[in-house]
């Protein structure tokens, strides 16, 4: 009759150690389970379809072992269209996150000291991107339109126009510059005008706060060791921001990579701005096939992978050395 106390008494006695960790696993565990429902399990099912051939009136009946093929990657890369995609995708990036973070740098330093009006200003900068991306890309539209909108008028009263420029529909531009004439890739170009725009107050407050906390002695002392404005930036700001900025170039390659509704609601993927992430969606919607969709976004996430796996290999560790 002894022993079933002494052994109840030894399982209540915990030490402080064991109830640390039973009270991090409690901590954890709601969030395990959200992460393990939204993210993993759906990355799991689609890794599964994409080597299944699944259509969407089948998909309710699908199960996990199926009638396992490489034929959805083989329709992927096969597909006409595919490697001109990934090319349009890999621009559509670069360009994108290259002049949201120039253009949020800009934005950064010419708001850092304080002047009238600097607080109203600051608040303006983030209006493209708390605002939602159907207003304005309709604001876009209609701006950038060749029948009403405002873009053309201006640029027939101060530039000259002779014709309105559809900029959104327009796959390649003639310019004539100096003699030289060449096409211009207008819609994709606009595309990525949009992008900059859109995102960069992102960059910009991630630029702001780490410009607020350079010491101002810094710069004072270079100011009278004769340093001009752009050696202040070169050797005293710029390896202060290097970290955020390429913090800032990684997060902003992986959202604009798997971009989607952007280009859709601008161009629907057509005149050159067909990136992956709409082809994915017409993999689903015009083809109704979900597997070959489903092997569309695993190549664009494996690409994916593959360029962030060479940046944290060959520019990761140089980039931190320098800053």
């Amino acid at each position: 009759m002894s022993t079933a106390p002494s052994v109840a008494k030894k399982r209540r006695e915990l030490t402080t150690s064991q109830r640390e960790n039973r009270a991090g696993l409690g901590f954890v565990t709601p969030t395990f389970v959200v992460v393990l429902v939204v993210v993993i399990v759906p990355i799991l099912w689609t890794v599964l379809l994409a080597f299944q051939n699944a259509k969407l009136v089948d998909i309710h009946g699908m199960g996990i072992f199926g009638n396992w093929s490489l034929h959805n990657f083989s329709q992927v890369f096969g597909s006409p269209g595919f490697w001109s995609s990934l090319v349009t995708t890999l621009a559509y990036t670069v360009g994108g996150t290259a002049g949201s973070v120039i253009l949020g740098l800009i934005a950064a330093l010419a708001l850092r000291k304080p002047f009238r009006g600097r607080g109203l200003l600051r608040s303006t900068m983030l209006l493209p991107y708390v605002a939602p991306v159907v207003a304005m890309s309709f604001v876009w539209q209609t701006a950038l339109s060749p029948q009403y909108g405002i873009v053309n008028h201006w640029g027939e009263k101060l530039f000259g126009w002779k014709n309105p420029i559809a900029f959104l529909s327009t796959r390649s531009y003639e310019v004539d510059l100096f003699g030289w004439h060449f096409g211009i890739p207008l819609a994709l170009l606009t595309v990525i005008a949009f992008e900059t725009w859109r995102y960069f107050p992102f960059a910009f407050l991630f630029l702001l706060a780490r410009l607020q906390a350079v010491p101002d002695g810094l710069e004072e002392a270079a100011r009278v060791d004769g340093a001009a404005p752009t050696q202040q930036f070169r050797y005293i700001l710029l390896p202060q921001l290097m970290p955020v900025i390429a913090l800032l170039s990684v997060l902003r390659f992986i959202m604009t990579f798997n971009k989607f509704d952007d280009v859709f609601l601008l161009t629907g993927g057509g005149s050159g701005t067909n990136v992956v992430a709409v082809r994915v969606y017409d993999f689903l919607t015009a083809n109704f096939d979900v597997g070959a969709a489903a092997a569309q976004a695993v190549v664009l996430a494996v690409i994916l992978m593959a360029l962030l796996g060479i940046y944290f290999k060959f520019f990761a560790k140089k980039v931190q050395e320098e800053a």
